[in-house]
């Protein structure tokens, strides 16, 4: 019920010792006032001050563009209450935090923090300071508590009631994660890991193929304004219990169910086709704070994500919340439909790729999160950097979602702990398998790769904007003579139901190597080698096919060849107007002697015209001071680039060939210290335009520092 005007009293509440569920709500207190009114004497409260500058500081969440209060579990924050005149030790009042649209004293989503003589409270109460009428109350919460919007009033026992403050959305406040408190689940060891994994705001997304890495910058907006609501309705949407938000593998493990739409009506809709005419497509994205707010606003999932975009908002909802969190790449990603180590690339009699009967995929890259914390359900071994997935794939308990899966158990093949340690083992360890078909549709292994799933895995670098190859934590060192602990790892997996093809084919002697030079005509080469000692007489075959970045093949091959060993040239007209956003071209060769089968394959990427900016102006940029950057881009690649919009401002056009545009942008920083600005160019018909951020390319990071 709403409240009047004035103070409510309400029945007595019990101490913290003996809080029950009957414990009187404020909010349903004023059904229930007492007859006798205050005595002229009694202590009664003023005013309520939340020190949000001052608990800011000491909490690292001065960034949050917020009017609420937002503070970290496990410590101290001040609040101080002004009283009609000073305490005395007789005085007896309490603080009462609640959660929830239905707070419980046993769910702990109904708090209540006694100060003086009275213990036993799950938060902790301390007077810190006295000042005639203005007492500061230092407020300690659970390490453990419920993370979220709480809300607070203050209660004063007088004869035989409480009188307690109305309901105030100035003396709500947000409660999160801490990664600086040693007691917390989500601690981090130090403080450069801290800076980059909590409190950084813009990172870097790599992409492309494990020869040809590009990377995107990706702004992840924790601390604008509305997005910590945006997170918090998110869980309210989903209708993520109250109780288990302070559980942080609870918490992980329905933030990947929640990011994608597939089966609660979560934040982002997946599309993997070439049509996004009904919403945003992925390549357009910058960051996570439009998708976050549209989502919040509207109520409805947002269009549309690949996995890079599941990821980064993943993210910037794992930081925002206080959860240590990284962007992984995995180059080479396997995506086994039978869920064991098996990928298999079948040809035909005639050593043509057999698409149709080809149901596994590997994905060029593929992109996931981890986040930091402690596996208290699990041996500490197992704590650490967790892998969550937010892309749908494939369900688990009925959801679409994934882990937190240990990486140290991935690395060490013990795929019997939760969570969906065996799908993401897969991922960066199955083995590569080439099958051929006779005329009967019989299958027969002639080639298996141990080492191109999971090439090579990527996250930004903790000291710059730098990639850090992370393999080794995935995986050992593995090769042709693979090491006894990799072996070891492999063997331990096939025991928790991991099968594999433990065919073994002797060393060929004829072997493929392809290169490719992207330019203007793209050339492919490709050349045998034969290390046997007679001539050996080949049958070759070569495509050349648009493929996402997902492994699936856009459309017919450009090139069908049978050839001895030369250059191919494919003038851009050749190939461009079948490529698609994120896809590239896949080479696959077979070559067939006598006796001796072989197969190799290869993904090229396009190299990307320059992006160029320019801060104007250069020098002493100001908060809430006007300034802008100059954005030019020369079209070199010979042919015209339609539908291009530069990113920050959705102008659409078209460039002619050879032809320059030049954009003045306008924008303000609103807070004082380094900035990053990130300028995305997308085309229709240019793949990965936007795929890379570093000065002079696509898509473009500029620091500046704000006074």
């Amino acid at each position: 019920s709403r409240h009047t005007a004035g103070q409510t009293l309400s029945p007595p509440a019990p101490r913290v010792d003996s809080i029950s569920n009957d414990l009187l709500l404020p909010e349903r207190a004023e059904s229930l006032k007492t007859k006798c009114p205050p005595a002229s004497d009694a202590l009664s409260v003023v005013g309520v001050d939340m020190r949000k500058e001052v608990n800011a500081a000491h909490h690292y969440t001065g960034e949050y563009m917020t009017d609420v209060l937002v503070v970290r579990r496990g410590q101290q924050f001040i609040i101080d209450v002004s009283f009609n005149r000073p305490a005395t030790p007789q005085d007896d009042f309490q603080l009462e935090f609640l959660i929830g649209a239905d707070p419980a004293a046993n769910k702990e989503s109904l708090v209540v923090v006694n100060f003086g003589n009275h213990s036993g409270a799950v938060w902790a109460g301390q007077i810190v300071e006295a000042r005639e009428t203005v007492v500061s109350l230092g407020v300690t919460a659970s390490s453990r508590a419920i993370v979220g919007l709480y809300r607070m009033y203050v209660a004063v026992a007088m004869g035989n009631g409480m009188q307690r403050t109305e309901k105030d959305p100035n003396t709500n406040f947000y409660l999160l994660f801490n990664p600086w408190n040693p007691d917390d689940d989500v601690f981090y060891p130090d403080d450069a890991g801290r800076s980059e994994y909590v409190l950084n705001s813009t990172g870097l997304i790599y992409m492309g193929t494990s020869d040809q890495v590009t990377e995107r910058g990706w702004v992840y907006g924790q601390f604008e304004e509305g997005i910590l609501d945006a997170c918090i309705y998110i869980m309210d949407a989903c209708r993520m219990p109250i109780h288990n938000r302070g559980d942080v593998v609870k918490m992980v493990r329905t933030a990947s169910a929640l990011i994608n739409s597939q089966d609660d009506n979560g934040v982002l809709i997946g599309n993997w086709s070439d049509d996004f005419s009904m919403g945003t497509p992925p390549t357009t994205w910058t960051g996570s704070a439009s998708i976050l707010q549209k989502y919040h606003t509207s109520g409805a999932p947002v269009s549309f994500a690949q996995c890079w975009v599941y990821a980064g908002v993943l993210n910037t909802f794992l930081r925002c919340l206080g959860i240590p969190s990284r962007i992984i790449t995995n180059f080479n990603s396997a995506h086994d439909n039978t869920g064991n180590l098996k990928t298999e690339l079948i040809f035909k009699p005639d050593g043509t790729p057999d698409r149709h009967n080809t149901q596994d995929s590997i994905w060029n890259f593929h992109c996931w999160n981890e986040a930091f914390m402690k596996r208290v359900d699990l041996p500490q071994k197992y704590s650490g950097w967790q892998v969550v997935d937010a892309t749908p794939q494939e369900t688990n308990d009925g959801y679409f979602r994934c882990g937190p899966a240990p990486v140290i158990a991935i690395r060490d093949g013990e795929l019997c702990h939760p969570f969906d340690c065996g799908f993401v083992f897969a991922e960066v360890n199955s083995d590569l398998i080439h099958m051929k078909s006779d005329k009967y549709g019989n299958m027969t292994p002639f080639k298996v790769d141990t080492t191109y799933v999971g090439k090579l895995i990527y996250t930004k670098s903790l000291s710059g904007w730098g990639p850090e190859d992370i393999t080794g934590t995935y995986k050992h060192p593995e090769g042709h003579f693979k090491l006894l602990a990799d072996q070891q790892t492999m063997a331990l997996a096939e025991q928790y139901g991991c099968s594999r093809d433990n065919s073994d084919f002797p060393a060929s002697k004829l072997s493929i190597q392809i290169s490719g030079y992207v330019g203007d005509p793209l050339r492919v080469s490709v050349t045998f080698y034969n290390q046997s000692e007679t001539m050996k007489s080949v049958k070759v075959h070569m495509e050349i096919s648009p493929t996402y970045y997902t492994g699936v093949v856009a459309s017919d091959p450009l090139k069908v060849e049978d050839f001895s060993i030369k250059v191919f040239e494919l003038s851009p007209q050749e190939y461009v107007s079948q490529l698609d956003s994120n896809s590239s071209l896949e080479v696959t060769v077979t070559g067939q002697t006598d006796d001796v089968e072989v197969s190799e394959v290869k993904t090229i990427t396009l190299k990307l015209p320059p992006l160029n900016i320019t801060v104007k102006p250069r020098l002493n940029p100001q908060v809430n001071r006007d300034m802008y950057v100059m954005v030019s881009f020369t079209n070199t690649m010979g042919f015209p680039l339609t539908g291009a919009k530069l990113a920050m401002e959705g102008a659409g056009l078209t460039i002619p060939p050879m032809s320059q545009i030049s954009r003045k942008v306008g924008f303000k920083p609103t807070k004082p210290g380094l900035q990053t600005l990130l300028v995305v160019l997308d085309c229709d018909n240019l793949p990965d335009v936007n795929a890379t951020t570093a000065r002079s390319k696509s898509n473009f990071n500029i620091s500046f520092t704000a006074r």
